[in-house]
């Protein structure tokens, strides 16, 4: 009787031994594949960073482009009042000034 009951506390202590290695060992499985989905997301992450920042600079260059052809629109009106002879060029000042 008592060797069966150590036999028995044996088989139990190595029940217990296994199903706490198996646990860690699925414990550290998950911690991998959460680490790897991490890892991914910071990559999307990065990438979608990177085309908001190329978004940007294009905005601008964009923007910068609008204010170039204003300016030249501008010009032109400017050079196409001082050959017309109809438009005073120093009233149409006046109320440019006035428009705003």
């Amino acid at each position: 009787m008592d060797n069966a009951v150590i036999v028995i506390l044996i088989i139990a202590v190595l029940v217990v031994a296994i199903a706490v290695y198996v646990f860690r060992k699925r414990q550290a499985q998950q911690i991998e594949e959460r680490r790897e989905e991490a890892q991914g997301t910071r990559e999307e992450a990065r990438a979608s960073e990177r085309r908001a920042e190329q978004a940007r600079l294009q905005a601008e260059e964009q923007a910068e482009r609008a204010r170039r052809e204003q300016a030249a629109a501008e010009e032109l009106q400017r050079k196409a009042d001082e050959v017309d002879p109809d438009v005073d060029v120093s009233d149409e000042d006046v109320s440019d000034d006035a428009k705003r």
